[in-house]
């Protein structure tokens, strides 16, 4: 029997990878995004159903019956709409969610060395989230990656191009 997954942000940089992974292991794969309309790299074989952060029971019917929720959601940098404290607050509303839809597992992307005591919302936020996630009863993996590197990575490749447009030498 084919288990059904969801990856929030499936046809962004590390969903994307996440969702072939488990198309590749033959599982049924959809995806919660605030980017419905956006083009499906995966030729329609992954479904997308928008968040309802508003509304988290609305988004507990869209996860019914997921076995695993590979969470890759976040925001990178504080904007004027959106800040790292209102991501926090969506992650929380998409457990509580998860929990409600009888979620499995929840599968969580952080970072390393996360924090409450930051001084920087990035890692202060991601440790409410770990400790949320370890007091909500799911089962649950914590992935805390230092950097994810690939072709359509900004940080790393940017890094390289500075380097490459402005030598430094020590």
């Amino acid at each position: 029997m084919t288990e059904l997954h969801a990856v929030t942000g499936a046809f962004g940089y590390s969903g994307k990878y996440i969702a072939q992974r488990l198309l590749a292991a033959g599982h049924e794969v959809i995806t919660l995004t605030n980017s419905v309309n956006r083009v499906n790299p995966f030729g329609g074989r992954v479904k997308a159903f928008p968040f309802h952060f508003d509304d988290w029971q609305k988004m507990a019917e869209t996860l019914r019956g997921v076995k695993v929720l590979y969470n890759t959601y976040w925001v990178r940098f504080n904007h004027e709409m959106f800040q790292h404290e209102t991501a926090v607050n969506n992650t929380l509303a998409l457990f509580k969610a998860a929990q409600a839809a009888g979620v499995e597992r929840v599968v969580h992307v952080s970072i390393t060395n996360p924090t409450l005591d930051s001084p920087l919302e990035y890692f202060s936020g991601k440790a409410q989230l770990e400790q949320a996630l370890i007091a909500s009863g799911l089962s649950y993996a914590i992935l805390r990656p230092t950097v994810l590197f690939g072709k359509e990575d900004i940080l790393i490749n940017n890094i390289a191009w500075m380097l490459r447009t402005f030598p430094v030498f020590g």
